[in-house]
């Protein structure tokens, strides 16, 4: 069992949930957060994000898992990022539970 976190931006919400049912994820937490992006000296107008750290409505998910149904989900977001043209991909994370109840 493990725990994956995985943030996004609000117009990949409706993909995530697509990508959750094909690697069969049922159960998962949701939280709306802020994301914020600096990136000085680049072209603005490319990036979701504006000019000044100003927050971009965003997704938090989190949940148990089997190895199995993660490396199904990883593959899907791999190919799913790779289609984008934005500097906003859905990033996730694995983290190892040494103890649950």
């Amino acid at each position: 069992m493990k725990l994956v976190i995985i943030t996004l931006v609000d117009a990949y919400k409706e993909a995530i949930y697509e990508l959750f049912k094909a690697a069969n994820i049922h159960d998962y937490s949701v939280s709306d957060i802020a994301g914020f992006k600096w990136e000085g000296g680049t072209n603005l107008s490319a990036n979701w994000f504006a000019g000044k750290p100003l927050a971009a409505d965003s997704e938090l998910f989190f949940f148990f898992a089997e190895p199995q149904n993660i490396e199904t989900l990883f593959k899907s977001i791999r190919a799913f990022n790779a289609t984008l043209e934005s500097k906003n991909p859905i990033r996730a994370v694995v983290v190892p539970v040494e103890q649950y109840v």
